[in-house]
Order: structure tokens, then sequence, then C-alpha cells
């Protein structure tokens, strides 16, 4: 199997474009508003073409600094995002938000980085960077559905300690639905990227357990860290 992987010409690349866009018609017609949907379009292909230009510059540099920073920005932006559903209390529940994302965060990645896959130097771009984005985006997805169900629980009556059940048992539904379809359903990113780059499914399966394993914790745990320190208001 030829190990390097085949860049894809734009034009085909737009053939994709053709589901989504029957995604924003179906929208329009069933007087949904397409504007998130297409913002978020426009703004996923300006972040990924700019985001090739950064991680060879990050690539090649290797500065434990920019790393750190890069590290930083990724926390302080998922969590902000995690937010969306309850943009009324985002300022006051941020620094709940950060927290829960960074303590179970942070340490899922040291212990991939360092104690599974022996990284060298610690900081190495190439690694560190793609793990953590994967980490911390999957925690801020699962932070958000625990926030927002949260916050509804309390709405409708429910005491904190139902709210925060049925929130966190919300949170982890998308969560152990991948685990379960891993392999049967669907094969993963990790795994899909490696396969394709000739490495062998054998040698791939047990990266994408660590991704799976780094994922499910990193997630749960941002989500409970989340519902057992956070205040959201009543509503009146």
């Amino acid at each position: 199997m030829d190990p390097a992987v085949d860049p894809i010409p734009l034009h085909r690349l737009a053939v994709l474009f053709v589901p989504v866009f029957i995604v924003v018609v179906i929208q329009i017609r069933w007087a949904i508003s397409a504007r998130s949907s297409i913002y978020a379009i426009g703004r996923m292909l300006l972040q990924l073409m700019l985001i090739g230009y950064v991680l060879l510059f990050l690539f090649e540099s290797e500065h434990a600094i920019l790393v750190s920073l890069v590290l930083t920005v990724m926390i302080t932006v998922s969590s902000w995002i995690a937010l969306r559903p309850l943009a009324s209390a985002r300022r006051g529940l941020y620094p709940v938000t950060l927290a829960a994302i960074a303590v179970s965060g942070l340490p899922t990645l040291f212990l991939a980085t360092e104690w599974v896959l022996d990284v060298t130097p610690w900081y190495a771009p190439r690694v560190v960077i793609p793990l953590a984005g994967m980490i911390f985006a999957n925690a801020m997805n699962s932070v958000s559905i625990a926030a927002e169900r949260f916050s509804s629980e309390l709405s409708a009556g429910l005491d904190r300690a139902e709210a925060r059940r049925k929130a966190f048992e919300a949170a982890l539904i998308p969560l152990v639905n991948s685990l379960l379809a891993v392999g049967l359903v669907a094969l993963p990113g990790m795994m899909t990227g490696q396969v394709l780059a000739g490495v062998s499914p054998l040698i791939a399966a047990r990266y994408q357990i660590l991704v799976m394993c780094m994922l499910f914790g990193s997630s749960g745990i941002a989500a409970a860290c989340y519902l057992y320190w956070s205040r959201p208001p009543r509503s009146p």
C-alpha cells in the first residue's frame, strides 16, 4: 500500500458541498433560519484554510511556548463556544466552563502523550496539537449539552441533584453512541486517516482505542465538573 496520500483537487472537493447545499435548502423551505448554518460553513472554510499554514509554522518551529499558547487558545475558545446555548448567562458561567474543560482535558492529554505515546519532547506539536484539539472539542460539546439540559431541567422545577443527573445522562449519549458504533457503523477520523495513509489497520485500531478512551474520559469528566461547580440561575 502506498503510504502517500493523494491531494484532493479543489474541483472534486467542491462536489461534497452538494449535500451541504441540500441541508441549507431544506432549512429555508421549512422556514428555519439558515443563517447559523451558512455562517458556520463559511467560518469552517476560512478556519481550515488558515490552520493549514499555522500548523506548518508550528510543526517547523517546535517551541514549547508556542505550543502552550496554542493549548491556551484552544481551551479559552472552546469554553466560550460551549456556552452558546446559554448566551444570556455566558459571562457568569464562563469561569466554571473554562475550569471544567482545563481540569478534564489537560491531565488526559498528559496521560496520552507522556504515558501512552511517550512523546519526546513533551510539546511535540505534530502530536500534541491534534490530540489536544480532539480532547477540547469533544469536552466542549459535552459541556454544552450538559449546560443546556441542566438549565432546562432547573427551569422546569427539578431539584439540583435530579437536574444534574439528567443533564449528565444527556451529555453522555453521544459519547456512548460513538463507543457502540466505532468499528461497526463508523471508522473515526484517526483510524480512517491512518488507513488512508497506509498504516496497518491493526496499528490504526490501537490508536483509535487511545482516542476513544481519551475522548470519553475527558468529555465525561468535563461535563461532571461543570455540573458540580455551576449554579445556573432558575428562570423566574
